[in-house]
């Protein structure tokens, strides 16, 4: 993700905890609480133009409205007052809980989070090289000694390059880019999940969905600024979501199954940088090789989108 697209989300967290902050504080307690994640997302949303401004803003309201529907606790608090809102740290995120801006309740134990993305719909960015361990990363067990034989040559290559013209080589100096480095790798990758999921029966097709959806219950809100439009996704694998306040009950958000197995996995028709994995539940994802920067470097990007969800899957859009 370039710097623009960086600091545009950054400010779009901002937008988020700040709009729910106006539409909550005039009738409660609520308390922000100051962090240096918020220092930063706040003057990453200062430093944009009036007009990005302007329509992060629309789309923060968009999902604010949405998720007060949704969740009798925000505005119906009882006595379980203040309200606490802040951004989570990178830390965190980095722990597989993938929100962003979390409402908490402490005197009840009650608590939601927003995962905001501005503008995409990537479910996840993975570096892979000759040292990264994705699986010890997603499931907690280590890849195969047979992994790391096949991969490693051909990153070496790729660092080989880059010392060869001390830095400077580009992408797009190299033919045939998808043969000679994605393919291998994506068939290395699959080839290790199989190895995996023949292992480790149950543990890859839910570790992988995890993941990608978080740890922990969420809301994804995802700016679509083409169509002024808020979408606002409901992750509700563990129950957590919509849970009733001061008897008010709104209605349910439906939960989703996780899977259980890899159905298929092989590269998409036409391509050797995408491949498509399907499970059962409606689950199925697609995996894209891509280069990190313009530059050649020893490494690889991952990026991981959901292309299908169970039967339940509960998103709702609002304009704006």
């Amino acid at each position: 993700m370039d710097a623009v697209q960086t600091k545009n989300g950054k400010s779009f967290e901002y937008a988020c905890l700040d709009s729910l902050y106006r539409a909550l504080s005039p009738t409660q307690d609520v308390n922000i609480e100051e962090t240096s994640q918020l220092e930063m997302a706040r003057n990453s949303f200062l430093a944009t133009s009036t007009g990005i401004r302007s329509k992060l803003v629309m789309a923060a309201d968009a999902a604010t409205r949405v998720v007060l529907n949704l969740e009798p606790q925000l505005e119906h608090p009882d006595a379980n007052t203040p309200l606490f809102l802040s951004l989570q740290t990178d830390d965190q995120r980095e722990e597989s809980d993938v929100r962003d801006v979390v409402c908490m309740r402490k005197q009840n134990n009650w608590e939601i989070g927003l995962s905001c993305k501005n503008n995409h719909r990537d479910a996840k960015h993975n570096r892979l090289s000759a040292t990264i361990d994705f699986a010890e990363e997603w499931f907690g067990i280590a890849c195969s000694r047979e992994y790391f034989d096949t991969v490693t040559p051909v990153f070496e290559e790729l660092g080989a390059m880059r010392e060869k013209s001390s830095g400077r080589a580009l992408w797009s100096s190299i033919d045939n880019k998808s043969d000679r480095f994605y393919a291998p790798i994506l068939r290395a990758f699959m080839d290790e999940l199989h190895r995996l999921d023949r292992e480790n029966p149950l543990v890859v097709p839910k570790g992988l969905i995890r993941s990608l959806v978080g740890s922990t219950d969420c809301y994804k809100v995802i700016t679509d600024n083409t169509r002024s439009t808020t979408w606002i996704e409901a992750i509700n694998i563990d129950g957590t979501l919509g849970r009733p306040a001061n008897g008010v009950s709104n209605s349910s958000v439906p939960c989703q199954k996780m899977p259980t197995q890899i159905v298929s996995m092989d590269f998409r028709v036409n391509s050797n940088k995408h491949v498509e994995i399907a499970f059962d539940e409606g689950w199925s994802i697609s995996a894209m090789m891509r280069c990190i920067s313009t530059r050649i470097t020893p490494a690889l990007m991952l990026v991981l989108s959901f292309e299908s969800f169970p039967s339940t899957r509960h998103i709702l859009t609002e304009a704006w």
